[in-house]
């Protein structure tokens, strides 16, 4: 039959043919896309008592239409994603029920009992003792699984070879590594912005900076990735009197360095205390970054131990890792950079009454975490700079 894009009418006999569901006209479906690129559906049963989400990638950008193409081919990447995701964290990615690749639609878990962890934030909550130690692990487990140290060489150039995502690295490659530092057509800030603006696209030692971390993202093939892992890409919550903390979306997943995905929930926690300290509810915020990196440290070096290539002994460990942090801390102020003066700006700061001086502080931290990374060796040098 071949690729169709599938509307809120056509779910119920869609489910059907695919097995996921017996009787269509026991299902009720509404969509929910809230993402930039793809189509988010939710289906249930008229009891309310079972539910299914289906997430269809278009062939292009959602938010901007056919104006802005994009291959729908980025699902393969998230499908296999996954996949590797459900071997070493099964709890903490959705379960998913079946891929079709001619359609480009995943069929997973419904999450609607949770919430986005960006939008509970945003509402005033803290984020709580489990959070940000689980994401850390998460990209512990994954990254060390899929590296040379947790993966013989042959399958690892397999991995390599098939998690190739050209269009979506693009994307970050001149979304988030280079387009706020020059004149686009992409960018946009406040008024109250436009000196920094100015400052950042005139600043040599930053754009040198973030060549060298641009290139880092273009040719350090260190793990698979999640590719885009921020505050609107988990869902967290309760079932059973238990926390619960799920990672979805990883459609921008490939195979390079470990601190992209630190560095982009990083990003994203330093904004979100930006949010809280200008509505003066700041609480947990600030800890964060240090939760999540204790987390994948003590995740990592446990994992040590069992790696393929015994020839890496534990002082090349301790290198390593200072080498992820430093890494780590760069991305994050990349990350920052474009959320203010780039494309897709945080609701974080949008929403806020004023957003100007929130904006500005999170702006100029994130040039001081890209040109001073090397400087700031512990998660106590960067909470200073945060002050």
């Amino acid at each position: 039959m071949g690729y169709r894009i599938l509307e809120t009418a056509d779910i119920p006999a869609y489910l059907r043919e695919r097995g996921h569901w017996d009787d269509p006209a026991d299902i009720e479906v509404r969509e929910v896309s809230d993402g930039n690129v793809n189509r988010v559906f939710l289906a249930s049963d008229r009891a309310g008592t079972r539910g299914l989400a289906l997430k269809q990638a278009l062939p292009w950008v959602r938010v901007a239409g056919p104006s802005w193409p994009l291959s729908p081919d980025r699902s393969d990447a998230e499908a296999r994603a996954y996949e590797q995701l459900a071997k070493v964290a099964p709890d903490t990615v959705p379960a998913i029920h079946g891929y079709d690749p001619e359609n480009h639609a995943l069929v997973m878990e419904d999450l609607s009992d949770l919430a986005v962890l960006r939008t509970v934030l945003n509402e005033g909550a803290a984020y709580g003792p489990v959070t940000s130690p689980r994401i850390g692990e998460l990209v512990a487990q994954l990254s060390f699984a899929t590296s040379d140290f947790g993966l013989p060489s042959a399958e690892r150039k397999a991995l390599i070879a098939a998690s190739v995502n050209p269009e979506l690295c693009e994307i970050t490659e001149d979304v988030v590594l280079s387009e706020p530092y020059v004149e686009h057509e992409h960018n946009h800030w406040l008024p109250e912005l436009d000196d920094l603006a100015a400052e950042f696209r005139a600043d040599a030692r930053l754009r040198t900076e973030v060549a060298d971390l641009r290139h880092t993202f273009m040719t350090s093939a260190q793990a698979l990735l999640h590719g885009d892992l921020h505050t609107g890409s988990i869902m967290v919550g309760e079932r059973a009197g238990t926390p619960v903390v799920r990672v979805f979306d990883p459609e921008f997943s490939f195979v390079g360095p470990i601190g992209f995905d630190l560095g982009l929930y990083w990003a994203n926690t330093l904004v979100s205390a930006e949010r809280a300290r200008a509505l003066g509810t700041l609480s947990d915020h600030a800890n964060q970054l240090r939760l999540s990196w204790q987390a994948f440290e003590t995740t990592f070096r446990g994992l040590w131990p069992t790696r393929v290539d015994t020839f890496f002994d534990d002082a090349y460990l301790d290198r390593f890792l200072r080498r992820v942090w430093t890494e780590s801390l760069g991305f994050a102020g990349t990350e920052i950079v474009r959320r203010v003066i780039g494309f897709a700006h945080l609701t974080d700061l949008t929403t806020l009454p004023d957003p100007a001086p929130a904006s500005r502080r999170a702006l100029l931290l994130g040039r001081e975490l890209i040109v001073r990374r090397a400087e700031l060796t512990s998660p106590e040098a960067v909470r200073e700079l945060v002050g």
